[in-house]
């Protein structure tokens, strides 16, 4: 299991969807903590959502509360929007950039190759967050799934998957984990891709991606990881399309809020075990 940021100094933030915007907060909180010193300004992407002129005052009003100097609502709905020099300067100037939630397609085809997502590959790489619910924590990585059945998904070619937006590599994100139920669908995919972790999250639940390898479980909700990379045996090379996948040895974890994961040396954290191995790596 490989799993990089690349040469990234930030955070990324995948949240399952369903967090709060309008109470505690604590999962935004945390997000627009880990913004570097000094810089309080958020850009809110609402490409993956239908009803962006919904959900941006939310976010907008959410941040605020959590004393963002300034908010860039940015619906933007098209591939000449997404290079468009003052959307990336938007984002240039930003600490915090955040994709909401809908449709991960609709978001990897407008922001694919586009000069805003250059940008903010930059900008993680020198220290911002960038930080996805939902549709927009599933299009982070390199490879995504973009569709396939919750119920039975455990059968060769159930699963549909693409290419993501690159922010991190080897593993694979899906949202509304539990409360979707969603487990075959990892498993399928572990089943014919053992090299990626499996990353599920729940409903007001998070993960942080640490620059050092380490990721953290934040929110109310559960984040189950699915490690097929000692996969023992399993049938899916020889099925035809549609038939049930067999397979052997495939580790769960469930990590709650304060708890974590060493990526490198695939070993869960308890809280004591994941304060250690964060202040180790400052």
């Amino acid at each position: 299991m490989i799993v990089s940021l690349g040469s990234a100094s930030g955070h990324l933030v995948a949240i399952g969807g369903a967090e709060d915007r309008t109470s505690e907060l604590d999962i935004l909180k945390r997000v627009f903590a880990l913004a570097p010193e000094g810089n309080q300004e958020v850009a809110v992407i609402a490409t993956a959502s239908g009803i962006p002129e919904q959900i941006l005052p939310d976010y907008e009003a959410a941040f605020t509360r959590l004393g963002a100097r300034h908010v860039h609502s940015l619906d933007i709905q098209d591939r000449q929007q997404a290079s468009h020099p003052d959307t990336v300067r938007l984002i240039e100037q930003s600490g915090v950039i955040f994709f909401t939630g809908g449709d991960q397609l609709r978001l990897t085809h407008v922001m694919g190759g586009s000069a805003t997502l250059d940008a903010i590959r930059e900008r993680l790489a020198a220290g911002a967050v960038v930080a996805g619910t939902s549709a927009g924590a599933a299009a982070m990585p390199g490879t995504m799934i973009y569709n396939g059945a919750a119920a039975d998904a455990l059968r060769k070619g159930a699963v549909n998957m693409t290419f993501g937006l690159g922010l991190v590599e080897g593993l694979i994100i899906d949202s509304h984990f539990l409360e979707r139920g969603r487990f075959t669908r990892l498993m399928e995919v572990g089943a014919s891709n053992p090299e990626h972790l499996g990353v599920g999250i729940g409903e007001d639940a998070g993960v942080i991606f640490h620059p050092h390898g380490i990721l953290e479980a934040i929110g109310s909700g559960h984040v189950i990881l699915i490690d097929s990379r000692d996969l023992a045996s399993s049938n899916i090379a020889e099925l035809s399309m549609g038939e049930p996948v067999a397979v052997e040895h495939m580790i769960l974890h469930a990590l709650v809020s304060g708890h974590g994961f060493d990526l490198k040396a695939r070993r869960y954290l308890v809280t004591d075990e994941l304060r250690a191995a964060l202040a180790n790596a400052q």
